[in-house]
């Protein structure tokens, strides 16, 4: 089915049906049951977190870290700048290449994959200056909204096909698995599960071959959202709490130190993490069901499945700009 959108979203193919009409008044009612539950808290409006981050390493020859997407890559849920994906992904890579890295966050809350076109313009509106990684967390949205899987990638490849032509690394973060919001009920929570997981394989598959890389969300990246959803998920039951973005931050920091040659690159394979080189529809059907697990490509159409050791994240040092004021007091739409 991944390699059915995939292949629709490069050919112009229209949306593909995944359920049988039988199924919608049950799935309606259950809808509805979930809206009651889901989005009951209010999340707090996400601060940038833009700036500076690993000052104790200088100010000069800063890595230009972008991220781009919707509330997950925004980091609604949480009050603190400290907290939000970018500025712990920051921390990360600046312990790792010793150096200063800066964020810029444009990702917008609410955004499908169609806005990804805008985002990425506003990015390389500046020509003098190219980030060295985009990171990339789309598509929740688009299940949510029923947005056609086939358009949902042909954005999402559009995006990653210019920020490579323009010489930035991208990772993507890819559709996390809805099954595990806690107030959704079977049928409807087999369904969400079922029709994110294709997206997030069909996702892989067409950053793949724009030469992206991907880490998979799955079910928002362990078992510890499973094992303790009321403290991995925030007040609205939907979004992550801090600890639920820091978990996903460390699963996704290595992908991000590889592609930018800072983390111990080897060609063997370790078979003990259930390391292989696949087909890359395979690689990403498998990526889907486990959380954690990157993609990237290889020789077409092989591509290499790795489980990258996660590394412990450094406290997330905040930029002393007026972005540090509680998330409510600052709001950007651009």
């Amino acid at each position: 089915m991944a390699r059915r959108i995939a292949a629709g979203a490069a050919y112009g193919g229209g949306g593909i049906g995944l359920i049988g009409a039988a199924a919608v008044g049950v799935l309606l009612a259950e809808v509805q049951l979930a809206k009651r539950s889901v989005g009951g808290g209010t999340a707090p409006v996400p601060p940038r977190g833009n700036g500076l981050y690993g000052m104790a390493f200088g100010r000069d020859d800063p890595l230009y870290l972008a991220v781009l997407g919707d509330s997950t890559a925004a980091g609604q849920g949480v009050r603190r700048a400290g907290q939000t994906p970018g500025a712990l992904l920051a921390s990360g890579l600046a312990a790792v290449a010793e150096r200063p890295v800066e964020v810029r966050n444009i990702a917008l809350p609410g955004a499908q994959s169609d806005d990804l076109e805008r985002q990425v313009t506003q990015l390389l509106a500046d020509r003098t200056r190219t980030p060295d990684v985009c990171v990339i967390m789309i598509g929740a949205n688009d299940v949510t909204h029923r947005m056609p899987p086939t358009q949902s990638v042909r954005y999402l490849a559009s995006a990653v096909r210019r920020l490579r032509t323009a010489g930035a690394e991208v990772v993507v973060g890819t559709c996390p698995d809805l099954g595990t919001i806690e107030p959704v009920y079977q049928p409807l929570r087999w369904l969400a599960r079922r029709v994110s997981r294709q997206l997030a394989a069909a996702q892989t598959i067409v950053v793949v071959e724009q030469g992206g890389r991907t880490v998979s969300l799955g079910d928002l990246l362990g078992p510890e959202f499973a094992a303790n959803p009321r403290e991995m998920f925030g007040a609205d039951n939907y979004h992550p709490s801090a600890e639920g973005y820091a978990t996903a931050a460390m699963a996704m920091l290595p992908t991000l130190c590889a592609a930018l040659g800072l983390w111990p690159e080897s060609d063997a394979l370790d078979v003990d993490r259930d390391e292989d080189m696949l087909p890359v529809a395979r690689a990403a059907a498998t990526a889907a069901a486990e959380a954690g697990t990157e993609v990237t490509g290889a020789r077409a159409p092989w591509a290499l499945l790795k489980h990258r050791r996660r590394r412990r994240l450094p406290a997330a040092e905040v930029p002393p700009t007026p972005e540090r004021e509680p998330a409510e007091a600052r709001v950007e739409t651009d």
